[in-house]
């Protein structure tokens, strides 16, 4: 049958990505256009069904950049979360007992006076709620697929991915073509291992003089609480068990609004063991009396995972790029030595407005360059960032406690300024081991109150992706998993996925790799962590994956 044509439409900004960063930028321009009497046209794309569906709630926030972009959000009316009352720090030392640390001993980083316990998703759709005031068309349910280049290889804009194509990659009868969203400047906010920021970063070399990005896996979950256990706006973290000798991590329990508290896991994608099951390293953590006094009884209302870009300063890449730039987590703003990431992306994506801003209308504007680069690194969020750029290579250098020490020290005594030049140059997939060299792991069996398998999980998430559709995650060379893989690294993807898309499974007597893409949270670990860089996140068809409750 004969396909329909693309079509196209034209904007001076088009933005990836509704999270804070992307939000943040586009409220940013509409708001300075307005004030210098200027029409800028903007558009955000948004991978997920709504706004916020893909962005896992619960997180403790800084209001700075949030302050600054809209100073009189609290006088306006909104609600943004449950201010922080207290926070304690815990070492836990083994399965049941764990050692509290003295509020003078916690580096001043993770101290959050003034901070709030928030939605991160209502967050977002309040500033979608502002962008759309402003002007700014939001387009949820359509993915940036592929971008766009000119002649001269300037980023013109992206293209969305085709809805109703068939698993065999043929238009099926509800096929419709993508748009081709073109665009003076480009922003790339997909959050962290963003498919199209990957693949600008390594075009443009833009991480040529930085070291090599690192992760970390995130688990979240969302619990209901007996109010007789439920502390309104305690923020809890800690490290140690059950996380064994060479893991990097630690937990959070955060106690918010309305009897919810968010609890999670957050592990080093460095980890040598491939025997290692992230998944259930979660699940055993919330055995521990520091957590389960809190849960037990109460009902988990959702779960989800995300990888976090963690580099900090060291592994951020060059932020601009011929048509465009990289803001938030698809860049890697995150301060890890806060354990927070929202104030940083939000204000990299209004640095971001403002560098366009100056180019439009200049002769900067053919060429797609911008200041942003110069910009970014005058503000305050570049100094956090290089204030903390020690934080995650001492620790993994020198373990939690020594590095802990460290950073202790920098932090407090020295006021951020770095003693070292620390530097973390191994890729973290690169870290991975022979199976052989390690013993395996007993985890125990979830026993459905505290801890759960990843199917029921998996459920919980709200996870859909249309049956008759492409898989989106693609293997360079089908026959690595069982070739290379299974022998050396008893096939890692089969626990370090959080959501049971990977499998062994034996037909015919043979062995085979089976991908459950259904399943796919879009965590993204299987692209940064399989040891032979096999695997290639891209995104489903529009709406597809999970949609996160905040209730």
């Amino acid at each position: 049958m004969d396909t329909p044509e693309r079509e196209s439409i034209e904007f001076d900004v088009v933005i990836v990505g509704a999270g804070p960063s992307g939000l943040a930028a586009a409220c940013q321009i509409k708001k300075q256009a307005a004030e210098q009497g200027k029409e800028v046209n903007v558009c955000v794309l948004e991978k997920g069904a709504e706004v916020g569906a893909h962005i896992f709630s619960g997180a403790v926030i800084e209001t700075k950049a949030l302050d600054e972009l809209f100073p009189t959000w609290k006088e306006d009316g909104f609600a943004l979360g449950q201010p922080v009352a207290k926070d304690e720090v815990y070492l836990l030392r083994d399965e049941s007992r764990a050692t509290e640390l003295p509020h003078w001993a916690v580096p001043p980083s993770m101290h959050n006076d003034n901070n709030y316990i928030v939605s991160v998703a209502n967050l977002c759709r309040w500033l979608a709620e502002q962008a759309e005031e402003l002007g700014v068309e939001i387009f949820p349910g359509f993915t940036a697929a592929d971008v766009i280049f000119d002649d001269n290889g300037k980023v013109c804009g992206v293209a969305t991915g085709d809805m109703g194509v068939g698993a065999d990659g043929e238009p099926g009868p509800g096929y419709t073509p993508g748009m081709d969203i073109l665009a003076k400047y480009t922003i790339l906010g997909e959050g962290c291992r963003g498919h199209i920021g990957k693949g600008i970063i390594k075009k443009f070399a833009l991480d040529s003089e930085a070291d090599p990005q690192h992760y970390g896996i995130g688990f979240k979950e969302i619990w209901q609480v007996p109010e007789s256990q439920h502390k309104p706006g305690l923020v809890v973290h800690g490290s140690g068990w059950p996380l064994s000798k060479g893991m990097g991590g630690g937990f959070f329990l955060y106690h918010a609004e309305n009897q919810q508290v968010f609890v999670g896991l957050i592990i080093d994608l460095n980890y040598a063991n491939p025997h290692v099951s992230p998944f259930d390293e979660f699940q055993r953590i919330k055995h521990h009396p520091i957590i389960a006094e809190t849960l037990s009884g109460g009902e988990r209302i959702t779960y989800g995972a995300r990888a976090i870009t963690k580099g900090g300063l060291n592994a951020l890449p060059k932020l601009s790029f011929p048509g465009g730039m990289l803001v938030g987590c698809d860049a890697g703003t995150l301060n890890f030595s806060k354990i927070k990431g929202v104030h940083t992306a939000m204000k990299s994506g209004m640095i971001a407005a403002e560098a366009i801003l100056e180019a439009l209308g200049t002769d900067a504007e053919e060429t797609g360059t911008t200041n942003f680069q110069q910009l970014f690194e005058q503000s305050w969020a570049y100094q956090e960032l290089y204030n903390s750029r020690n934080f995650g290579p001492a620790l993994h250098k020198f373990g939690p406690i020594v590095g802990g020490g460290y950073n202790w020290m920098e932090q407090k005594i020295f006021g951020g300024k770095p003693l070292l030049k620390l530097r973390d140059s191994k890729e973290d997939y690169a870290c991975m081991e022979p199976a052989s060299a390690h013993i395996k792991i007993d985890y125990p069996k979830p026993d459905g109150k505290l801890s759960f398998d990843k199917l029921s999980s998996v459920y919980i998430s709200n996870t859909y992706h249309e049956e008759d559709q492409p898989c989106h995650l693609k293997l360079t060379d089908a026959s690595i998993p069982i070739k290379q893989n299974l022998p050396r690294f008893d096939e890692p993807a089969q626990r370090y996925c959080p959501a049971g898309v990977y499998e062994v499974v034996e037909s015919d007597g043979e062995m085979q790799f089976q991908i459950n893409g259904q399943n796919c949270i879009h965590c993204k670990t299987c692209d940064i962590k399989d040891p032979a860089q096999n695997i290639t996140w891209r995104p489903p068809e529009g709406g597809g994956g999970p949609t996160y409750p905040n209730t």
